[in-house]
């Protein structure tokens, strides 16, 4: 399995990239409705090279693709299909990092429902501290395992819909206090009367949060 990039944004200013924006798309989507984030971001990133590739499997349901399958949404399933994935989306980012020159502390990952599951599997488990974690609408899997299997502690920050039907904000305070209980460090907001998607008040939320990571 091997991850390629579906959409970009190159850095604004124009020069070489000095950070790392990894976008990860939810279930059913692709790196071209993630990338739509970007111009919002890029007004305060002007040096980040914004990376958004699609999920390594066409969706079942035929739209978009997904990084596993969901047909099972029960905690070990989740879990083990962040396992099976996260592989391939640690190799896209030594791959990235290497290829510009940029280290860890170089990088943000933002993802969104399923792909909020693998930012923070992948991000939690990489040696290097990553500079931020952003998690939309998304929940944290393999909770029991983190706590033998995590290897840093980036700030994470969890935004959330109150009225998000396809990933009930509960989600939300049972990845931060898990979290918490792993002594990260983590910033939550929940949207009121939002449903499962960003808003703009999340939006700027993680754009702040991922400066503050980039040390902007």
């Amino acid at each position: 399995m091997k991850i390629v990039n579906g959409a970009s944004l190159q850095p604004r200013s124009g020069g070489k990239p000095k950070q790392i924006v990894l976008l990860l798309h939810g279930f059913g989507s692709n790196g071209q409705d993630m990338i739509s984030l970007a111009p919002t971001w890029q007004q305060t990133l002007p040096d980040a090279l914004f990376l958004a590739p699609h999920a390594p499997q066409r969706s079942i349901a035929g739209i978009g693709y997904q990084w596993w399958a969901l047909s099972d949404i029960s905690p070990r399933a989740l879990a083990l299909g962040a396992v099976s994935v996260a592989p391939a989306i640690e190799a896209f980012i030594d791959r990235k990092l290497d290829q510009h020159g940029l280290a860890n502390a170089d990088l943000a990952i933002v993802g969104f429902s399923q792909g909020t599951m693998i930012a923070l599997h992948v991000g939690l488990r990489r040696k290097q501290r990553v500079a931020a974690i952003v998690g939309y609408s998304g929940m944290l899997t393999g909770g029991a395992d983190l706590k033998h299997e995590i290897q840093s502690r980036p700030p994470v920050l969890l935004a959330h819909g109150s009225h998000d039907a396809v990933v009930p904000v509960a989600a939300l305070h049972t990845a931060e206090a898990e979290l918490k209980r792993l002594e990260v460090q983590v910033t939550t907001h929940v949207s009121n009367g939002i449903d499962h998607t960003v808003d703009p008040v999340g939006l700027r939320l993680g754009c702040e949060f991922v400066r503050a990571g980039f040390g902007l």
